[in-house]
């Protein structure tokens, strides 16, 4: 996915937020790194460029983005907090071994998830969203 300014622009305007230095710092941080980055290491990107953007406020940035649904949180089993750009429809693959996540994307499984929940019925439950991390390990290419 292409870091596109004009586009975060019109996102946090559509939002109600002030495109800010700060914010534009942190997106696209959230962006370039690609791979469902850690705070930490958004954190990390963002200095390069802007040392005096506080560490506090880079937290809070992405707090109010996830809030706003402009970036999305990913949690690990190891309890780790990552963060991912992409916010079409997709699922996770999850390494617990490298702690390394990749987007997943099916059609099919997302029809079937729906499908699925509606016949369920929860009670006194409204699904918004549907979320799968699947959990396993990447196996080394063979060549």
């Amino acid at each position: 996915m292409d870091f596109d300014v004009i586009e975060i622009r019109d996102k946090l305007t559509q939002n109600g937020l002030k495109v800010t230095p700060q914010r534009l710092a942190v997106i696209e941080a959230v962006f370039m790194l690609n791979n469902h980055p850690t705070a930490e290491q958004v954190i990390a990107y963002v200095h390069q460029n802007h040392p005096n953007i506080a560490s506090g406020t880079i937290y809070k940035i992405l707090d109010i983005l996830t809030e706003k649904h402009i970036i999305r949180k990913v949690k690990t089993d190891r309890d780790i907090m990552r963060y991912d750009s992409v916010m079409e429809e997709h699922h996770h693959l999850y390494c617990a071994d490298s702690d390394r996540i990749e987007d997943y994307y099916d059609e099919e499984l997302n029809r079937y998830l729906k499908d699925y929940f509606e016949k369920k019925e929860i009670p006194e439950f409204q699904i918004e969203d549907i979320k799968l991390q699947i959990i396993g390990k990447f196996m080394k290419k063979k060549h």
